[in-house]
């Protein structure tokens, strides 16, 4: 995938606050939009993404798609409004938060299988995968919690449901790039 632009990206970012403001504002779920054929190029490509919400520099909400046949608009959408009303670890997003909330918006590469020794901190995020279960997290969170790659890989299992070495003992290890923007501190929460 070739890097969105900022105008690209500056879209999804206005795309996603539309739809959570009017799924916590008036519980409307995203439809289809009705100038989607405006949408060009990368926009209408299926990638996966995470949306992320927080609130006062704290995880307010996460919630992605790996893999999607849904073009990206779409999905970023879907995610903004799953993040805020269906992230099993929070309450539903309250109007009155919403000003309060700041998006960001992680754009993910293509799943591929890795070796352990090839995984750099920072730049992958990775999936393991063992049994029906299967954990993600993405490459933001380890430098977020200073982790090396060993931790990395441990936390990543752990989120799978599987014990931390599961890694070391035939799980699939499966990496993946992002491209994360994120909206400025001044327009988060203004856009309704």
């Amino acid at each position: 995938m070739s890097p969105l632009s900022e105008a690209e990206q500056r879209q999804l970012l206005h795309l996603a606050r539309q739809a959570l403001e009017a799924a916590v504002r008036h519980h409307i779920l995203p439809g289809p939009l009705p100038d989607a054929e405006d949408l060009k190029g990368p926009l209408r490509e299926h990638h996966g993404a995470f949306v992320t919400l927080r609130k006062e520099h704290e995880l307010r909400g996460c919630v992605g798609s790996i893999e999607t046949t849904k073009p990206l608009y779409e999905t970023v959408r879907e995610c903004a409004v799953a993040a805020a009303l269906r992230d099993f670890r929070f309450q539903p997003v309250r109007p009155d938060e919403l000003p309060h909330l700041h998006l960001e918006v992680s754009v993910l590469s293509p799943l591929s299988d890795i070796e352990v020794d090839y995984i750099e901190v920072g730049r992958h995020g990775l999936l393991i995968s063992h049994e029906g279960r299967r954990g993600l997290l993405l490459p933001q969170v380890a430098v977020e919690w200073n982790w090396d790659r060993e931790q990395f890989l441990d936390a990543t299992a752990r989120k799978a449901g599987l014990p931390q070495d599961a890694w070391r003992r035939g799980a699939r290890i499966q990496a993946f790039t992002t491209q994360v923007f994120a909206e400025s501190v001044d327009t988060a929460g203004r856009d309704s």
